[in-house]
C-alpha cells in the first residue's frame, strides 16, 4: 500500500512528463539499433558524437538527427550541425 505522499509525487511525475521543455539533458550516451548494426550516440557539452562511420566524415549522422528529433528541446543547446 502507497502512503499519501507517494500519491502526490506520482501525480508530479505526470505533470514532469507532460511537460517535456522542463527537461534538459547535459550528457547522456545511448545505444540505437541500426539497421546493420547497434551505434552509441552520445551528447555532452552540446555536442552530438556517434561511432559510425559516416559521422565520422560528416560530424553529423542518421543516428544523431533521430536524437535530435526525439529529443527536441531537451537537450542543453551547444554547437551542433544544423539539418
Amino acid at each position: 500500500m502507497m502512503d499519501s505522499g507517494m500519491y502526490g509525487k506520482i501525480d508530479k511525475a505526470k505533470r514532469y512528463a507532460e511537460e517535456p521543455e522542463r527537461i534538459k539533458f547535459h550528457h547522456f550516451k545511448a545505444l540505437i539499433q541500426g539497421n546493420n548494426s547497434d551505434k552509441t550516440v552520445a551528447y555532452e557539452d552540446g555536442r552530438w558524437t556517434c561511432d559510425c562511420n559516416y559521422f565520422s566524415n560528416h560530424g553529423v549522422c542518421a543516428h544523431t538527427m533521430a536524437f535530435e528529433l526525439l529529443l527536441d528541446k531537451m537537450v542543453v543547446p551547444g554547437e551542433h550541425p544544423d539539418f
